[in-house]
């Protein structure tokens, strides 16, 4: 008698949609494995690499949080668009800072994040075939939201001799024919460069000629040095005509975890934004609203002195990198610091090497688009004595002698 041993059905297997075999790495999670590795071994590791702020909220925020959880309006779905009195204090912060006049109504999206936002405008916009510029070396959650979309990214070189600004006219006429969106970001990730409101009124004119969205990823905008004060796209007449801008609470109040964003000014923009969030999630928890609205609103003193914090940061980085001999253009903004590698090196060997025997991390410029490459990110997220002695270990290995 025969019997049945195994069965001929096959295995069930699960299938991926295309759009995930297109997303782009997530080169930051390798970043963090890597380092991790290092201080699970015991090593004591400066970790330069990440962009993640290393300061706490201020208090009166976490307060107002904790004052907030236990109203229980909060407890019960929030309205999908978000809360009022959340749109009205950003609204009254950009009135205060920059005297750009929103409508809380019309002209104000609230994200989870910024970075959100940024991957959502692409959705809202953009279809197979269609074209996004995007800077490079750039944020790489730019090219998500294209990845996602089924568009192409036509990049826009950012070097050192235009200032890290984009050339607008380097950029070819099939790309501007199928162009859509473009992604701007000002005071930069990774360069650190500000830009003047003379390349937004340029911008503004291209855009128009063209045809594109112009998006300004304005994530760093309270983080200028030197007595600088960062523009704001929106302070340029004809911006909100042309495009939106995208701010966050994570850099300017230490809120990083939080993930409190706002998409700012073309009011059919921000429709679109809340339009296809109303489809994801039912905006965010009241309380964190009721927080962010208190830190937006309340005292800025805590904005002042973070933004001095990090001047004194970048100081003391670069008075030592001088000392090494390490040279590179200062820091205007953001709490990064962009450096060029040492003859015989890649960003991505120099970034294994200062790892592996400096037990310090760094981003390689490769990571962030290939005209990043010869260059490592630097971030200003440690103490003046810690930046110091990430120096002192780079001294060690001679790459400047």
């Amino acid at each position: 008698m025969n019997f049945v041993t195994s069965s001929s059905k096959p295995a069930f297997s699960i299938q991926p949609a295309d759009r995930m075999q297109q997303l782009p790495k997530q080169f930051f999670a390798t970043l963090v494995r890597r380092a991790n590795e290092q201080i699970q071994a015991g090593h004591d590791v400066i970790n330069l690499g990440q962009g993640s702020p290393d300061q706490p909220t201020p208090p009166h925020i976490v307060k107002e949080l904790q004052h907030a959880a236990e109203n229980q309006l909060y407890h019960r779905y929030p309205p999908f668009n978000g809360y009022m009195f959340l749109k009205e204090a950003i609204a009254k912060r950009y009135k205060e800072d920059y005297d750009v006049d929103l409508d809380p109504e019309t002209e104000v999206a609230i994200l989870f994040g910024g970075k959100t936002g940024l991957v959502e405008l692409s959705q809202c916009l953009l279809n197979p075939d269609d074209v996004c510029l995007v800077p490079d070396p750039g944020y790489p959650d730019y090219w998500s939201g294209v990845a996602l979309s089924g568009a192409r990214m036509a990049f826009m070189p950012l070097r050192e001799s235009n200032a890290y600004l984009p050339d607008y006219s380097a950029i070819s006429q099939d790309d501007l024919n199928k162009a859509k969106l473009m992604f701007i970001n000002y005071p930069n990730n990774p360069t650190g460069a500000s830009a003047p409101a003379s390349f937004y009124e340029e911008t503004i004119r291209f855009a128009e000629k063209n045809g594109i969205v112009v998006a300004s990823d304005f994530a760093y905008g309270a983080l200028g040095f030197d007595g600088h004060k960062p523009v704001s796209f929106l302070q340029l007449p004809g911006s909100k005509e042309v495009g939106i801008e995208f701010y966050t609470m994570s850099k300017t109040y230490n809120m990083a975890g939080w993930r409190v964003g706002f998409a700012l000014g073309n009011r059919e923009l921000v429709r679109l934004i809340n339009l296809i969030q109303d489809h994801y999630y039912c905006s965010l928890f009241g309380g964190i609203q009721s927080a962010a609205a208190v830190a937006l609103t309340g005292p800025q003193d805590c904005v002042a002195s973070l933004q001095a914090m990090y001047q004194g940061r970048r100081d003391t980085l670069f008075n030592a990198l001088d000392r090494i001999g390490w040279k590179a253009q200062r820091s205007q903004g953001s709490f990064f610091t962009w450096l060029p590698v040492p003859k015989g090196h890649t960003s991505t060997s120099l970034a294994d090497l200062l790892l592996e025997q400096a037990k310090i991390v760094v981003a390689p410029g490769i990571g962030f688009g290939e005209t990043g490459e010869g260059y490592v990110r630097l971030g200003l997220l440690a103490s003046e004595e810690r930046l110091e002695e990430a120096v002192g270990r780079i001294a060690k290995l001679g790459l400047f002698n």
